[in-house]
């Protein structure tokens, strides 16, 4: 039976990602599994570079070709220097975002110009190739609530906060799309309780899709 598992979150802005993540390291700690918690954009020296120029400056600084081909240039970098390696040694990897924001913000979140599922798909193709998640679990939840939260919590915006509700609107629908489109990798889970009620719906889900596995 498989022990290490790369496992991402997903979801708008807000959603506690990178909360969870952390809570799931832990849960997972606990019973010896070694844990390799990362993000996107960013988890390595030369992705970290690139997430600076993405994430911060005007909101519409790059166009949405630019900023998706930044994104998967990080990822690249992300993957060979810091997850493969992991999943390699033996870790389980949990990454704060992966391709499936790429999707729902470059493909959709700007949409009539965004690029869509086949250009994201293919540029995905290119750049990662067949490996994907063992399990994504995108955290829901009304985006006023998601970017209230986001705003109240950074000291610095970033450029995505301060984007229109419409530009959130069409990232939560492209993520529950993502949702039903793989079933069988996604989960969604509502994100609007206290945050130990969400691990305990991420632990749970973790142990029935992953380790009873």
């Amino acid at each position: 039976m498989k022990r290490n598992f790369f496992i991402t979150f997903e979801g708008g802005e807000g959603t506690g990602k990178s909360t969870q993540a952390r809570l799931l390291a832990g849960f997972l700690e606990k019973q010896g599994i070694s844990c390799e918690l990362t993000r996107e954009p960013g988890g390595s020296a030369g992705a970290e570079e690139i997430r600076e120029l993405v994430v911060k400056g005007a909101v519409r600084r790059w166009d949405v070709m630019t900023e998706a081909l930044l994104m998967f240039a990080a990822r690249r970098d992300h993957l060979v220097n810091t997850v493969w390696p992991a999943l390699a040694q033996g870790k389980t990897v949990i990454c704060d975002r992966f391709a499936d924001s790429t999707m729902a913000y470059q493909g959709f979140g700007y949409a009539d110009e965004g690029l869509g599922r086949q250009t994201v798909e293919s540029l995905y193709q290119t750049v990662v190739g067949d490996f994907k998640p063992d399990l994504t679990v995108i955290l829901d939840m009304p985006v006023e609530h998601g970017v209230e939260r986001a705003l109240r919590r950074d000291a610095t915006v970033n450029r995505y906060e301060k984007m229109g509700l419409d530009f959130h609107r069409n990232l939560r629908q492209a993520f529950l799309d993502i949702a039903a489109k793989e079933p069988n990798r996604c989960a969604v889970v509502d994100a609007t309780g206290t945050i130990d009620g969400i691990h305990a719906q991420v632990a749970a889900l973790v142990q029935q899709r992953l380790l009873k596995a």
